[in-house]
């Protein structure tokens, strides 16, 4: 007999998680699939929608993004598989299962939760454990402490809080533990953050991620000497930022020895269903509890964590909420109930086994590459990698001038690896590599398939690939590192116009600033001048063709504003001809800015002494026409009778030269005479090969265009070859010359239409009649 409900729910996720995945489901006749928040008239359609319409709507709202910026969103829901599709399912049969009646749903539960249970400690080598489902993978850990109080305050149960006063418990957690972890414990419990204590790592022997035992042991006897009660101590087999395991095996014996709770949790518990595993791993089956997160190691969606523990007082357990007496809740473990069956223990342990062999793959290539650094603890079933690029920043500067270059070397190493992993992900994606900042290390690149792959679906071709990814971009950093210095000095030299700006977060040759040589300028004035000139800067830079970036720096984490931020560039990149080409365009535009000034200025005092010879000739021109021919009417007679012969005295402004020239030799020859042109700023350009960019040195090594070849080589292919066209007069010039005598042809011509037209307008007053039409004309 089948259950025609149940059958449905199967078939209704399948075909949701069809239209989610995909959304190419063909619409049904008469139904509307467009769908936008403008459409929906208030809060609540008037008429309700049916699966397949809400299911659209969904999809249209996941991908609303996408749709919007028409273009593919980076962080994309991860795509699950049939053992995904399991997980899902257990969720929508949770919810159904939930309507049973009480009797069929104790069984139901009690089978559920006992089998999962039992599976669960098989898998993971725990014996005679029990289980509790969390949604928060914290809030095993909470319920585990509260029934570790329950078990050691034997009047807690009645007192309360009250009985702590007697004894205050304490709890040890590594420092290398997850951050906020104890304070959330702490919060949960409502205990003092006095209660919580931080145990140091190894600094000397050992690894530097592992809980310090010595130090350890010497913290539970001064608070015991102190009336306190050692009560937990968090362990880790692997840390969240390495990977690291603690001594497991020393740590239980020193709980055991003071009566404390042993809780470990980590990455590594996962490798325990291995057919081999390590004895520092094997050590936490001993311990009293541990926390297990298979959703993430077996890429099963919405799976809640397992903490699995060994009490034998089921009082104890219902009090500190680790069972429950509702078979409603006993459901959460349903979805996992379900994965396992799916997948099988040899599924679940191919998927581990998977994940730490792509591990093991990682750690071999990169031994391989030069200037990278691993820190894995052990590289033989380590399934944490970490790795980042390490260079010797001094050595391989050039010239030793004792500048302090090295003080800031740790600070920009931890950018460049920061830059490293953010390329990593974006350029493999399904590496699933993340960035991680360690309190020795700095800035590292972690590779942890175990909470990845499963999830992005990580295989060796994406592996290789990565490496791949990798060699390259550590080869652009160890010339960037090599030409820092280098640049530097070069910036150095054109100094004080061009400052070289110590920015050690930026991942990138360097940082520089044009400063203009203002003089008689007040603060705000100097500023503004700064700023503008510096954005100007930076648009020419990045109009030109090469393969360097210039950017105005990160958006968060620099103080620094109004610079130039130089990315990263190749080992074949010319830094004496960059730095020269920023300081060149920097001064041609601070130029530029100065000569336009300076003509706005000549532009003014001329018109000012062009009005007052204006004002003169019109003063002569009554003093030889007379008064009575200046009224309309009686003027008009006496031109008439008595012509008045006036020699053409029109006005023509010269910029170059700021004065107010006579027409009278342009009326004469019929022809305009010869303007002073602007003297061009001579800038350096240097020859470059057909498919060179700017920046490049010739015949460099890593140059796809450009091969070495002798001179006499060269003048052989450029006799075979026919000849270029003659350079023309604007060919010459750079494109700051262009826009320099660009700015100024158009002020001029604008200046000499305004003078002109002034100079129209007295040719109309001052010629006669008969004459006025003409000279105008011409």
């Amino acid at each position: 007999m089948v259950d025609y409900t149940l059958a449905q729910v199967g078939k209704n996720l399948s075909e949701a998680m069809r239209i989610l995945g995909d959304g190419q489901r063909e619409p049904e006749a008469g139904i509307e699939r467009n769908f936008s928040w403008s459409s929906i008239p208030g809060p609540l359609q008037g008429d309700g929608q049916d699966v397949a319409t809400i299911l659209h709507l969904v999809h249209s709202l996941i991908h609303e993004e996408e749709e919007e910026e028409d273009k593919p969103c980076q962080h994309r829901m991860q795509s699950v598989g049939e053992q995904g599709h399991m997980a899902l399912l257990g969720h929508s049969l949770a919810a159904y299962i939930s309507v049973l009646d009480g009797e069929r749903l104790r069984k139901l539960t009690t089978r559920i939760l006992s089998d999962t249970t039992l599976w669960l400690c098989r898998l993971f080598r725990y014996e005679n454990g029990s289980a509790y489902f969390h949604e928060d993978d914290r809030d095993g850990l909470v319920k585990v402490c509260r029934l570790v109080i329950n078990a050691r305050y034997e009047e807690y149960a009645s007192e309360g809080y009250a009985v702590l006063n007697s004894k205050q418990p304490v709890i040890y957690q590594s420092a290398s533990g997850r951050p906020g972890l104890g304070q959330h414990l702490c919060t949960q419990l409502g205990l003092p953050l006095s209660s919580l204590c931080t145990v140091p790592c190894n600094t000397i022997f050992g690894s530097q991620h592992q809980m310090d035992v010595a130090l350890l042991e010497k913290l539970i006897k001064e608070d015991v000497e102190a009336g306190k009660l050692p009560l937990m101590l968090i362990a880790n087999a692997g840390t969240p930022g390495a990977g690291h395991t603690d001594k497991l095996g020393r740590l239980k014996d020193l709980c055991d020895q003071y009566s404390m709770w042993l809780h470990v949790e980590g990455v590594n518990l996962a490798t325990l269903a291995l057919g081999q595993v390590t004895s520092s791993i094997m050590a936490a089956n001993r311990s009293d509890s541990m926390t297990l997160t298979p959703g993430q190691w077996l890429g099963l969606p919405a799976v809640t964590a397992v903490t699995l523990y060994r009490q034998e007082d089921p009082a104890l357990s219902l009090a500190a909420g680790l069972t429950s007496s509702q078979p409603v809740s006993r459901l959460r473990a349903l979805p996992l109930w379900l994965s396992l069956q799916y997948l099988g223990h040899n599924g679940v342990v191919q998927k581990i086994r998977h994940a730490t062999t792509l591990a093991q793959e990682v750690l071999q290539r990169l031994k391989t590459l030069a200037s990278i650094k691993t820190l894995v603890e052990d590289e033989l079933c380590s399934p944490v990698v970490l790795f980042k690029f390490s260079q010797n920043m001094s050595a391989v500067s050039s010239g030793g001038s004792g500048n302090g270059y090295d003080t800031g070397e740790n600070g920009i190493l931890d950018a460049f690896n920061r830059w490293l992993g953010e390329q990593l992900i974006l350029l493999v994606p399904s590496s699933g590599v993340d960035v991680v900042e360690l309190d020795d290390e700095g800035t590292c690149v972690r590779f942890s398939p175990l909470l990845t792959a499963a999830v992005v679906g990580t295989q060796t071709e994406d592996v290789e690939n990565m490496v791949e990814k990798l060699s390259e971009l550590v080869a652009v950093l160890s010339s960037t590192v090599g030409f820092r210095q280098d640049f530097r000095e070069q910036t150095q030299q054109h100094s004080p116009s061009l400052l070289y700006i110590e920015e050690v977060s930026w991942p990138g040759l360097g940082v520089v600033r044009y400063k203009p040589q203002a003089e008689g300028m007040d603060e705000s004035r100097t500023r503004q001048e700064l700023q503008k000139i510096n954005s100007e800067l930076l648009k020419k830079l990045q109009e030109l063709d090469t393969d360097i970036t210039f950017s105005t720096g990160p958006d968060c984490g620099s103080e620094e504003q109004d610079c130039i931020f130089v990315g990263m560039v190749t080992e074949d990149v010319d830094v004496p001809e960059l730095v020269d080409t920023i300081a060149a365009l920097g001064r041609d535009i601070e130029e530029s800015g100065r000569l336009l000034e300076n003509m706005t200025e000549v532009v003014r005092k001329g018109i000012l002494e062009a009005e007052l010879q204006l004002i003169k000739a019109n003063e002569e021109k009554l003093m030889e026409e007379g008064m009575m021919r200046q009224l309309p009417l009686v003027g008009s007679v006496l031109n008439w009778f008595s012509p008045v012969e006036s020699s053409i005295k029109g006005r023509t402004f010269n910029l170059a030269a700021g004065s107010l020239d006579s027409t009278e030799a342009t009326y004469s020859t019929k022809a305009q005479t010869a303007r002073p042109s602007l003297q061009d700023t001579p800038t350096h350009s240097a020859k470059r090969l057909a498919g060179q960019k700017l920046f490049q040195r010739s015949g460099g090594v890593g140059s796809d265009s450009v091969s070495e070849t002798s001179s006499v080589g060269q003048a052989e292919e450029t006799a075979r070859s026919p000849s270029p066209p003659p350079p023309s007069a604007e060919d010459t010039h750079t494109e700051t010359d262009d826009v320099i005598a660009e700015n100024t042809h158009h002020t001029q011509v604008e200046a000499d239409e305004d003078v002109e037209a002034d100079d129209e307008g007295d040719c109309e007053e001052r010629q006669p009649e008969g004459q006025e039409e003409e000279q105008c004309a011409r």
